[in-house]
């Protein structure tokens, strides 16, 4: 089973290298050889990130190599990722998560809500997915909701006795893993793809969205609906059964050799830090540089908690310049105009027509899928939003209808290197990032084909369309 899908892996990256090596000797009418070249690059980078052939640092590594010896971007561009506040967020996500770890944190929280959850298999995934969730109203990063959620989680799975690599320890961190993001899609600050189509659409066309206007339009299909299904996804794809005794042991034992001192400094951070992610509305500062100052205040000498040593051990750096590169893939796609040449071979392609409703609501979901595949997800909204208008005018829907069905397509996401959260999430939780695919595969089929129909017609209730 193993060697087919090794096989099976490799012929999907051969077709893919053979598309870019015919784009770059055989350009398409519509692009230059910049831009071909440049597509090349982005889809053999995209075929190494979605078929693990390589590790994805080293995927990343060759595009921005590709990318800047080719003269195809300039350097500002291809480093853009290491600038994005998402990366220092990830970084400071890091060093939470070891404090948390390394105080004994993660365990005793877990000891203050596992009784409730660790009755059955079952309720403690479908208990972490409504945390998950119900955390996505409170905190504005999805990143930070993994850093708090994963480290409790992995202590949960400990206590039900779901070792490295079982099946339930990897259904803990899956359901987390999507659980402190997706569902944040139909909540309207919650996430970065959010922010970048509000900020778009009232830049360009002075339309503003309220919270819960979005918040009843998507949280029903998108947060609610999806959500159960995958618990149920999970439940099936790794199923495993609570054994509370084969590692009640453990838990006990660790929290008896913990500093409390440490513990109780590291409580008050993480709360303060909360405090101020949960209000940055009213004070403007970026999420990113609040958690720079606790991963500071986690690191200085005696304040802190973790050492140089914890330190390097903690970051992955190779996690870093994978993000980093899934980053700038998107800021090199719009900088040079590939973005528009792919959404406009799209809308042409698409059957939009005025009065085909349902046609058009599926196409309209279908464009924004496809391009958070090529540009990732956070990329999807500043591509598309500059084309919403003449989208508008081909289906006959209003400005913000079509605005508002680039949320459809880009939560719904197929390979998890489209979204760095998930990505994080799993990293925290030391299980491999491609057990995720086993989830985001049938989700994003059963999406596509019954989440879709199903919005349409709540939209439809609610006089949208």
């Amino acid at each position: 089973m193993v060697s087919r899908s090794f096989g099976l892996r490799h012929a999907v990256f051969a077709v893919v290298a053979i598309v870019a090596v015919m784009l770059v000797l055989w350009p398409p009418a519509a692009f230059t050889r910049s831009q071909a070249a440049t597509f090349a690059a982005v889809l053999l980078t995209l075929g190494l990130w979605g078929t693990a052939l390589v590790p994805g640092y080293f995927a990343s590594l060759l595009f921005f190599a590709v990318t800047l010896i080719a003269g195809l971007a300039s350097p500002a561009a291809v480093f853009s990722g290491f600038s994005s506040a998402a990366v220092w967020l990830i970084i400071s996500g890091f060093v939470i998560g070891s404090a948390i770890g390394l105080t004994g944190l993660g365990d005793r929280l877990a000891a203050v809500i596992g009784p409730p959850l660790t009755r059955s298999y079952p309720r403690l995934i479908g208990g972490l997915m409504a945390a998950a969730m119900a955390l996505g109203f409170l905190m504005p990063s999805s990143v930070g909701r993994a850093v708090v959620m994963v480290p409790i989680g992995m202590a949960l799975a400990d206590r039900c006795g779901f070792g490295r690599g079982s099946r339930g320890r990897i259904g803990v961190a899956a359901v987390l893993a999507i659980g402190c993001n997706m569902p944040s899609f139909a909540v309207l600050p919650s996430n970065i793809p959010n922010m970048v189509l509000a900020g778009a659409a009232e830049t360009i066309y002075g339309a503003r969205f309220g919270y819960t206007e979005y918040l009843l339009l998507h949280f029903p299909v998108l947060g609610v609906l999806k959500s159960a299904i995958t618990v149920g996804l999970v439940l099936k794809l790794f199923p495993a059964t609570v054994a509370p005794a084969a590692a009640a042991e453990g838990p006990k034992a660790a929290l008896a050799k913990v500093d409390r001192g440490a513990q109780l400094r590291v409580a008050v951070i993480l709360v303060l830090t909360l405090l101020l992610w949960m209000s940055d509305k009213l004070h403007g500062i970026n999420s990113a540089w609040i958690g720079i100052g606790t991963a500071v205040l986690l690191l200085a000498p005696r304040i802190g908690v973790v050492g140089p040593q914890a330190f390097k051990g903690a970051v992955d750096f190779g996690l870093l310049l994978f993000v980093a590169g899934a980053l700038a893939l998107g800021a090199v796609v719009d900088g040079s105009g590939l973005g528009r040449l792919i959404g406009g071979f799209l809308e042409a392609a698409l059957p939009l027509a005025p009065g085909r409703d349902f046609v058009n609501f599926l196409s309209l979901t279908v464009m924004s899928f496809a391009s958070g595949m090529v540009t990732t997800v956070p990329s999807v909204p500043a591509v598309l939003t500059p084309m919403a208008g003449d989208l508008a005018h081909l289906s006959g829907f209003s400005l913000n209808a079509v605005l508002m069905t680039e949320v459809v397509g880009f939560s719904t996401v197929l390979f998890p290197y489209q979204v760095g959260p998930l990505v994080v999430a799993m990293q925290l939780s030391g299980e491999r990032l491609d057990h995720l695919l086993r989830i985001t595969v049938p989700l994003t089929l059963i999406t596509l084909l019954a989440l879709a129909p199903i919005d349409f017609l709540w939209w439809k209730l609610l006089g949208w369309i």
